[in-house]
């Protein structure tokens, strides 16, 4: 019989989201040129803002590639959490000797518009060399008024190997590790169907991670229970070993080392990010994602105010010799825009633009502007006390 069916599909329309703090990045590298999706051969930097959109860049679940299928996997999973998010992606051979200056290559390619990436790197073992490298990438960035912030996915070979592994010596404020990955689903089989059953890679929750951090606002941490569950009902490490089999103390041995991992709360369904550490010293100010995220949104917000000021007239009240008060109250208020906003948005408690009006800018043709931010806390522990009494 005679027979015209229709399906419907959904996600082929791009969400669109105020501002650009989701604007993000994912870097893959894959061990070499043959396993690079078809659509990525020539221009190696796509954007990519939805699933279906990759699928016809040749980035196909159900591909011979085991790459392939993992790039798909992170993929959905970004997409699955925030839609919202506009995404470059690019994917790289590995290079014998890695200086990760494909992160450069894929920020250029959006225009310096990334505010975070994905680095997935699961074949290699992480090092404190590597993290310094890719911190480097990160650190020029900034210089050239790009920054963002770095998730790097390493491959896990044991707990064991990541506690023997110190990440915040080179206090890389702009890298955090990214150790967490799917214990069932997709992600375990991916995990399981790597070709050599002894030496398996790691296929992480990167996309997760990304989708988190670009959905966040700049303040907020990834680990905000209510707001950021992962979807992933057995968190795993990219070893394959569930957390629910790793002892606390290990647990808590590696939050103090500063990896990010996903991990079940008691009484709550799901899994959540332990904390949103990165690898600076936890006693620095940048210590964590959302400081470093903030800061980077005050700096650009700043620059793109005060940057047209550049090469404009200072009046100087001829008596005295200082700035006039008039071009001392313009200059604060230009550089105040950017960080009022950011406070009625709730992402800074508060801040003050300071300048000197007695500076000699007549010899120095320099101002010094002195800008302080008061940042958004993070409540990291609570604790309740809780008894019987006679009465209340």
């Amino acid at each position: 019989m005679n027979n015209l069916t229709i399906t419907r599909t959904n996600g082929n329309i791009p969400a669109q989201t105020e501002g650009e703090d989701h604007i993000s990045g994912l870097l893959v590298y894959v061990p070499a040129a043959a396993n690079i999706p078809s659509g990525f051969s020539t221009e190696a930097v796509q954007e990519v803002r939805t699933i279906n959109q990759a699928e016809d860049l040749g980035v196909e679940a159900d591909s011979q590639d085991w790459f392939i299928q993992m790039i798909h996997y992170q993929l959905s999973e970004i997409f699955r959490v925030n839609s919202k998010i506009t995404l470059y992606v690019g994917i790289y051979a590995k290079k014998h000797t890695p200086d990760f200056a494909e992160i450069k290559a894929v920020q250029n390619y959006a225009d310096g518009r990334i505010r975070q990436i994905g680095v997935w790197d699961g074949t290699t073992a992480p090092t404190a060399a590597n993290i310094a490298l890719i911190e480097a990438q990160a650190d020029a960035l900034e210089l050239e008024n790009a920054p963002l912030s770095v998730g790097y996915a390493p491959k896990v070979a044991s707990v064991t190997a990541l506690q023997a592994l110190t990440l915040t010596g080179g206090n890389s404020e702009r890298v955090s590790v990214i150790v967490a990955q799917e214990g069932s689903g997709t992600g375990a089989s991916l995990y399981t169907a790597t070709a050599n059953n002894t030496d398996h890679n790691s296929v992480s929750c990167i996309g997760v991670w990304l989708a988190h951090v670009a959905q966040a606002k700049v303040n907020e941490s990834i680990s905000w229970v209510k707001t950021f569950p992962s979807g992933i009902s057995l968190p795993a490490l990219g070893d394959g070993t569930l957390i629910r089999s790793i002892d606390k103390a290990v647990i808590e041995q590696l939050d103090q080392k500063r990896f990010l991992f996903l991990t079940p709360i008691v009484g709550v369904s799901g899994s959540y990010w332990n904390d949103s550490h990165n690898c600076d010293v936890a006693t620095s100010d940048y210590a964590y994602i959302e400081r470093v995220r903030t800061m980077d949104k005050a700096v650009r917000g700043i620059r793109a105010n005060l940057t047209p000021e550049l090469g404009g007239n200072i009046y100087i009240d001829a008596e005295t010799g200082k700035m006039q008060p008039y071009t001392v109250s313009h200059l604060v208020t230009t550089a105040n825009a950017a960080l009022e906003q950011m406070e009625k948005d709730g992402e800074l408690s508060g801040y003050v633009v300071e300048i000197d009006e007695d500076q000699d800018v007549l010899t120095t043709s320099t101002v010094e502007v002195v800008i302080k931010n008061v940042p958004v806390g993070v409540m990291r522990t609570m604790n309740v006390k809780i008894g019987f009494v006679k009465t209340v």
